[in-house]
């Protein structure tokens, strides 16, 4: 066949093709021109990509997505010498299996950029996690790279630095970072008893995992410069230079860059643009970069994943009702935040004739709907789940299903797997049973409407009576959990009330949990129990289960010195130990001191994890004492950060035109150079920083024993209650942030005046 005519006519028009390929959904631009310039006939003229587009004189912008070469990179770097070589493959690979290197994950510090963490990947090693500290130490690690790291000997090992690194770093390219060390362990202040831990530095990089960044670019101060800084949304990235033309048309706006490579001669690694996302601090904009910076697919969904939903009107079929058990005729109903459409879990309670209860839990069938391995099922695998944001839901599966079909709405027939329970009146199981299921919920119940009906001694219908013996099996179900050592652990959880036409958010709030929030989290954790102990009969050797680590002791360093700070000891030797510990620590005329001490022990926690049962012997959680567990709908794996990051972002809106206000806090952590505030009323947290490069710092003397800073002669230790001023500090759009100044204790020269405030 001659393609000769057709790749001619590619060729003639490929500016237009570069063109679409860019901002299309090709990655790599130049394999793709390439491939397409290799269809040219031998017998024409041919050009690289990188000739090619050079060549554009009409769309000089295309250069700027052009990946650096190495001989590129080594043109726009200095010749000293500014970090180690990087060992070989071969070396590495040979220094692990001598146990000389180790292998790991880098993990860069978000509050100090010259530190950071190199967790070991391998089961059985003596060294769970390495420290680094400086730059020729971090040896051009990017977070989550893939490293090798050599191990000091212990008299060379330190402490993680206690300082917090403000955001004023010199835009100045050439910048060195000769202050290392001062920044790390300033010598102002005077650290006293410090933990040591495994210190050692990159040797070598196993695997990259850069991926595309989003931030702004720092526009270079010489005139009519190419070469300028990119620094990343994601603070433990590090800045990156590129080359671009058309610096002044990208100055506010939110772009993407790639990482080209990093030469030992250059203090940031080189890179390229690749996108414009739009106006930064505009709310689309924010969103879709804070949706991209955390992985969640979001784009609609495409043809060949709405062409697999079932065709409307849809009805359960008389062949439904032959393999499902017919649960219609039972009061089930549904409880959920405010404003949920997508109901995925219902409950029911009725008395048996035999005197005992029936319980169950029906979750929606949304396997009914989708066959393994097409695009819908592999489309809901890639995302993995439903994120929320504030004010905006990315689904798993599209809409027709998530809010539909498959949400177990009231007084229509839905499809659901259903775990049945037999109990006594003591909550004791004596007879589980599984079912695929029809069910009509009777009524979709906000928490606060739940918790009305069960406290109205007035309503005695056929739901309240259910949620009512739900309720009270719940209580005894958590007492029983507690009992075996679970953890109750806190965490300040806020809800915005928006604007209903601007979708702004005017008032913020911490969540108010209800005894309806417990029962229906009670009754989802029996039926992940209860799953994972029939999957595990029945696949002993591939049951999907999910198990939670106990941590190693350091873990619970920080929490054991805040409690002896209050004359309180905290015992970690079980769960149940610690569990009992937090619920007998209590402050005479201080209610909020058990909070912040669970709130500090949630960050004391090790990551949960999936795993198969086959590949191990331990299934235990330490948070639930469960001896086994799982979750009832595996895609569960849910993307936290993202929705972290939205109430970040609608936080910051939320302060923007709210000017200075005044509020009561409690000091979380103390540091170096700054306490850690929460303020309870919001649930957000602060810095108040006391090294401050326009003025003279307060003499400070910081003890990590305590741990305490003395600031001139005032004592800071955690949970004071302090009295600050909360504003948006917005000098820096990409990294806007909440700003805290210290109102009270008043210390001369350090606290600011009570000023004027909105609220």
């Amino acid at each position: 066949m001659d393609y000769s005519d057709d790749a001619f006519h590619i060729f003639l028009h490929l500016d237009t093709v570069i063109y679409l390929a860019v901002y299309g959904t090709v990655s790599s631009l130049p394999v793709f021109i390439q491939n397409i310039l290799n269809c040219v006939p031998k017998t024409n003229e041919a050009f690289t990509g990188e000739e090619y587009i050079k060549s554009l004189i009409g769309n000089p912008e295309l250069v700027d997505r052009l990946a650096l070469q190495p001989d590129d990179q080594n043109e726009i770097t200095g010749s000293k010498l500014l970090f180690p070589e990087h060992l070989p493959l071969s070396r590495i690979q040979s220094g692990i299996k001598n146990g000389v290197l180790l292998q790991g994950t880098f993990h860069a510090n978000r509050d100090n950029y010259l530190e950071g963490t190199v967790f070991i990947n391998r089961e059985g090693e003596d060294i769970n996690e390495v420290l680094l500290q400086g730059l020729q130490n971090l040896n051009r690690a990017v977070h989550q790279d893939v490293v090798a790291v050599e191990l000091f000997p212990k008299e060379r090992w330190v402490a993680p630095s206690s300082v917090v690194l403000q955001d004023d770093s010199p835009n100045d390219e050439d910048a060195e970072e000769d202050e290392t060390e001062n920044k790390l362990n300033p010598k102002s202040y005077i650290s006293e008893a410090v933990i040591l831990k495994p210190t050692g530095r990159v040797v070598g990089i196993i695997k990259r995992n850069w991926r595309p960044y989003c931030g702004m670019l720092s526009q270079s101060m010489i005139k009519e410069a190419t070469r300028h800084l990119f620094t990343p949304a994601d603070r433990r990235i590090p800045r990156i230079r590129i080359e671009t033309r058309q610096a002044a048309n990208l100055a506010g706006q939110r772009i993407m860059v790639a990482i080209d490579g990093w030469p030992k001669n250059s203090r940031y690694p080189n890179g390229h643009f690749v996108k414009n996302l739009g106006t930064a601090g505009d709310k689309e904009t924010e969103t879709e970069v804070l949706l991209l910076e955390h992985d969640v697919p979001h784009l609609p969904f495409s043809p060949a994943v709405l062409s697999f939903l079932p065709k409307m009107p849809w009805s359960i079929t008389e062949e439904d009702l032959k393999v499902r058990a017919d649960l219609r005729h039972l009061g089930v109903c549904s409880v959920d935040p405010p404003g949920c459409t997508d109901i995925d879990d219902a409950l029911h309670c009725r008395e048996l004739e035999n005197g005992n209860l029936e319980v169950g839990v029906h979750i929606a069938d949304v396997s009914h709907f989708i066959r393994p391995g097409n695009a819908l099922d592999q489309e809901a695998a890639s995302r993995g789940t439903t994120v929320y944001l504030c004010g905006k839901r990315i689904d798993m599966v599209p809409e027709l299903l998530s809010s539909n079909l498959c949400s177990l709405r009231s007084n229509v027939e839905r499809l659901a797997f259903s775990c049945i329970w037999e109990m006594n009146h003591n909550a004791e199981i004596i007879k589980t049973h599984f079912t695929k299921s029809v069910i009509n919920s009777k009524a979709s119940l906000t928490y606060a409407e739940a918790q009305m009906r069960i406290d109205d001694t007035t309503m005695n219908d056929d739901i309240t009576k259910s949620l009512r013996g739900l309720n009270r099996l719940a209580k005894i179900l958590k007492g029983r959990r507690t009992e075996k050592g679970a953890l109750t652990l806190s965490s300040p959880e806020v809800r915005f009330h928006m604007d209903s036409e601007t979708h702004d958010p005017i008032d913020l709030q911490t969540k108010e949990l209800k005894e309806t929030n417990s029962m229906v989290e009670e009754f989802m954790l029996l039926a992940n129990i209860s799953v994972a102990q029939k999957i595990y009969d029945e696949f002993s050797e591939c049951a999907l289960l999910r198990k939670h680590p106990s941590p190693p002791p350091s873990n619970y360093d920080i929490l054991i010195k805040a409690a002896k700070s209050r004359d309180l000891n905290i015992h970690i030797d079980s769960a149940k130990a610690l569990a009992d510990s937090l619920n007998n620590a209590t402050v005479e005329n201080f209610p909020y001191f058990n909070t912040l001490l669970r709130i500090l022990a949630t960050r004391c926690m090790m990551q949960a994890v999936y795993f198969c049962s086959g590949m191990d012997s331990d299934f235990h959680h330490y948070g639930l004492a469960s001896p086994i567990y799982t979750h009832f709908i595996t895609h569960q794996e849910v993307r936290c950060y993202a929705q972290r990051a939205s109430v970040a972002f609608h936080t910051q809106l939320f302060f923007k035109n709210k000017g200075i206000i005044n509020e009561e806090g409690f000091i979380l952590f103390v540091r170096k150079n700054a306490i850690i505030i929460l303020i309870p009323k919001f649930g957000i947290k602060g810095t108040v920083f006391f090294d401050n490069k326009d003025k003279p710092s307060p003499h400070l003397i910081f003890d990590s024993e305590g741990p305490t800073l003395k600031v001139e002669e005032h004592m800071f230790r955690m949970f004071d209650k302090v009295k600050v001023t909360i504003s948006l500090d917005a000098s820096n759009i990409q990294h806007q942030r909440i700003r805290m100044a210290l109102i009270e204790p008043v210390i001369p020269g350090v606290s600011v005046p009570v000023p004027d405030t909105k609220n």
